[in-house]
């Protein structure tokens, strides 16, 4: 029998046997599974999405990848496997473990005042009133900046996102002025105002900004250097980086905006090479197969194949609830993550203790410990809806079998 037809003989009989294999040993519905593809196309076709790749990691077996969808509905360029994606916010997660690296070897404590590392932040103010621009009468802050405040968005700090005056001037000072490094980024932060005063309450934030500026305090190399050293190379996380080589460009998928009937690539595209400022809000590209590999060293206890990155507690201590009741239905935040503290005020399907978080261009991942899970969810289109992320869970949940 000649080679090519061996090799059809082979994916004739065992390639769908060994994929059943699969979703049975991680303890998934193939019914469930065919549910949330539909509901995946479905989003593609009503124009909703313009593409998903999709994995559910179970039981040690990724029992789930489906690839769906256009890269680039303009060209009508089908997504396929491995492509690369700005994962924008889901940067912070990454940046955070980085930084708990650094924490584990002694450099900080939780409570250390950020000025003690960096002296821009020893004289913060903060606004009387956020319908104002940036030139809003302030008050001094009452206390500190704690790197805790910092993993956890109650520092005060504001991301630019509400759409009030004061958030519109912060996003153009932060990120639409050139910066060259993220040193400079982060003097731009600590010289605006503060939406609140710190630890009041939970805002989401340019803070992980400040992390990337502190592991080059620490570490004495840039983000970049430190991230590619510590977690890139040793994970395997061959496609991840702030920029993409230039033999490689080809692979990134292109964001999409909403248009009156569906989806369209947007008119801005983030540059994918000469970036200089290596963030900690945002700013990596990465695959869904490199993310699998950090979530799972995560689902892990902090080990992936026998290498130790944090230690169990760390991990542990990272993805517990550290703001109390500050976030609303069900919803918790700990040192880098977004945590379940109730599903059923959460008003969806899951468990106590699953830690997640998503990008802006419409990227999810979601860990759970307690059914030996991961999720994670790729596209590329903003705006960002926390619809898909609620749909996510949903549909990955009902397809579960044991």
């Amino acid at each position: 029998m000649r080679p090519s037809l061996l090799l059809l003989f082979f994916l004739y009989w065992f390639a769908p046997a060994a994929a059943q294999k699969s979703v049975d040993k991680a303890g998934l519905s193939e019914a469930g599974l065919t549910r949330y593809t539909a509901w995946l196309q479905k989003e593609i076709t009503a124009g909703q999405l313009p593409m998903a790749e999709a994995i559910i990691y179970r039981n040690g077996e990724v029992g789930y990848h489906e690839v769906l969808g256009k890269s680039n509905v303009a060209m009508g360029t089908p997504l396929e496997e491995n492509q690369v994606y700005h994962i924008m916010s889901m940067t912070k997660p990454i940046v955070s473990v980085a930084f708990m690296m650094l924490y584990e070897e002694g450099h900080f404590r939780l409570r250390d005042r950020v000025a003690q590392y960096l002296p821009e932040f020893s004289e913060l103010r903060v606004a009387r009133n956020v319908n104002e621009g940036l030139e809003v009468a302030t008050d001094p802050a009452e206390s500190g900046v704690t790197i805790e405040q910092l993993l956890t968005h109650t520092a005060g700090f504001s991301h630019g996102l509400s759409g009030t005056p004061y958030d519109n001037a912060f996003a153009q000072a932060m990120y639409f002025r050139p910066q060259a490094d993220i040193a400079d980024r982060v003097s731009t932060l600590a010289s605006l105002p503060l939406v609140s005063q710190p630890g009041a309450q939970w805002y989401y934030s340019a803070a992980p900004d400040v992390l990337a500026r502190l592991i080059e305090h620490f570490s004495g190399m840039t983000a970049a250097e430190f991230l590619q050293q510590r977690l890139f190379d040793p994970l395997g996380m061959e496609d991840t980086g702030y920029n993409v080589p230039a033999g490689q460009t080809q692979r990134v998928v292109a964001n999409h905006e909403m248009v009156e009937d569906g989806v369209q690539p947007a008119g801005f595209q983030l540059p994918t090479t000469g970036n200089t400022v290596y963030g900690g809000t945002h700013g990596l590209y990465s695959t869904a197969a490199d993310y699998l590999r950090f979530c799972r060293m995560l689902l892990n206890g902090g080990t992936l194949e026998g290498r130790q990155y944090l230690s169990r507690k760390t991990v542990e201590l990272m993805t517990m609830n550290h703001v109390g009741e500050l976030r609303e239905r069900g919803q918790g935040f700990g040192l880098g993550f977004g945590v379940v503290t109730d599903p059923v005020a959460a008003d969806v399907a899951g468990s106590a203790g699953a830690f997640y978080w998503s990008g802006a261009y419409s990227t999810y991942f979601l860990i759970d410990p307690a059914e030996d899970m991961i999720a994670i969810l790729m596209s590329q289109r903003s705006p960002y809806s926390g619809f898909h992320f609620e749909m996510m869970q949903q549909l990955v949940y009902q397809a579960l079998a044991d």
